[in-house]
């Protein structure tokens, strides 16, 4: 049987939302602020890393099953795959430790290379190939 891919890199991705859902949930405790940022820089930075994973990750999946589906060599879910994970963990990661950076850029670069890798497969595929 073989190994189908997308499954692989959603469950990583749901175990990455725990803690950058839990720090959100730290620091409001610590501050004591319960909607928004306040004006504390360390919550605003946690909310933005959480807050654009959410907001690319279950796209750029969906859009990655679809390709699966419709027949994506293995070799470019794998890249694609490991674009996405590449991207949110650079991006995460600056805007966690200084707000802006290379790592924020180049994040969201790998993350848009997956999405139009899976988006522009899934378009051609329904369109031109079944």
């Amino acid at each position: 049987m073989p190994i189908v891919i997308t499954p692989i890199f959603i469950g990583l991705f749901v175990i990455v939302q725990v803690p950058l859902t839990l720090i959100v949930g730290m620091r409001r405790v610590q501050t004591g602020i319960r909607f928004f940022g306040g004006d504390d820089d360390v919550l605003l930075r946690r909310m933005r890393a959480h807050g654009n994973y959410t907001e690319t990750v279950p796209i750029a999946l969906l859009a990655m099953g679809c390709a699966e589906v419709l027949g994506m060599p293995s070799a470019a879910l794998w890249v694609g795959g490991g674009f996405l994970a590449a991207g949110r963990i650079a991006h995460a990661t600056e805007i966690l430790r200084s707000g802006w950076g290379p790592g924020r850029s180049g994040g969201m670069v790998l993350t848009f290379l997956a999405m139009l890798e899976f988006g522009a497969w899934s378009l051609w595929r329904s369109l031109f190939q079944i």
